[in-house]
């Protein structure tokens, strides 16, 4: 697996790193650290010494990212660029067949688990390639990785499967495969749910059976990719508001990463679905967007 890890030397990005370090890579595995320097367009004296400090301190970020990489067996190599910082590592992971983007969350001080950075949120929509974002650790770090993975049997969610299933998990890493059946009803408060009549009642119970039927299926299919992958896989079907219930389940069970697709508006390139951006924006805990791979 081939890694673009993205650090612009913050705390952030630093826990990023350190988050790499629990994955059991190989000699055949590679991590390419990028820090992307930004294009100042003016040529004053002010900004010609700018410029001078961001040149000497970026080998610095480069090598701090390095040397908290060091345990990690996979190649490792850094690069600097100059450029606008999201749309060049978008561009280089591109052009060097990345299999993964790796960038820590760095964000509005204070403000817990609302608000991406723009470069972060930006990546994480326009990237071709799946993005992980970190986040600093709500929780106490467990013994053994867990990882949630929600499912809506789309193409974006079946390649998602897909790179879980490449990913060098360490040994007895746990996975929970969910999905969440979203209805129409289930914007109908149950306390209100007494006034509608006994017809209604009855096709939403069927429509409800159907939800869940083809729940199961999807969940079958994403095991089909990843039951012989972990040590223990466990599935969770449920019903409501997607985003709701897969944040609820992160509160319940602190996984280390929530992985899932980037379900969008068809047609519009890097279009992420609201549930994808929701969760992204709202976790506590490292975040996988898988892409198609298409366009």
């Amino acid at each position: 697996m081939k890694i673009l890890f993205a650090t612009d030397g913050s705390e952030c990005s630093e826990a990023a790193a350190k988050f790499l370090t629990r994955f059991h890579f190989t000699p055949r595995d590679e991590i390419v650290v990028l820090h992307v320097v930004s294009e100042i367009p003016y040529d004053d004296d002010y900004h010609a010494q700018i410029r001078y400090v961001i040149r000497k301190v970026a080998p610095k970020i480069l090598h701090s990212a390095l040397r908290i990489l060091k345990p990690v067996q996979a190649r490792i190599s850094s690069m600097e660029e100059e450029g606008a910082p999201d749309t060049t590592i978008i561009k280089i992971a591109t052009d060097s067949s990345a299999d993964l983007v790796v960038m820590g969350a760095r964000g509005l001080k204070g403000i817990t688990s609302l608000f991406l950075g723009s470069v972060t949120r930006s990546v994480a929509i326009n990237s071709p390639k799946p993005v992980l974002v970190t986040k600093p650790y709500q929780w106490e770090e467990p013994e053994r990785m867990k990882i949630l993975f929600a499912t809506d049997g789309s193409p974006s969610a079946l390649s998602t499967a897909r790179l879980l299933a490449a990913m060098p998990f360490p040994p007895h890493a746990e996975l929970t495969i969910m999905n969440v059946a979203w209805s129409a009803a289930s914007d109908i408060p149950e306390r209100f749910f007494m006034e509608v009549d006994d017809k209604i009642k009855q096709d939403v119970a069927m429509a409800r059976k159907i939800e869940m039927e083809r729940s199961e299926k999807i969940i079958e299919e994403a095991k089909a990719h990843l039951g012989r992958r972990f040590a223990r896989v466990t599935a969770i079907a449920k019903g409501g508001d997607p985003s709701l219930e897969i944040l609820n389940e992160s509160e319940s069970e602190k996984p280390d990463l929530i992985a899932m697709g980037s379900r969008g508006m068809k047609g519009i390139k890097g279009m992420l679905g609201s549930v994808s951006r929701r969760i992204l924006s709202r976790s506590q805990c490292p975040v996988l967007i898988g892409k198609t791979g298409e366009g």
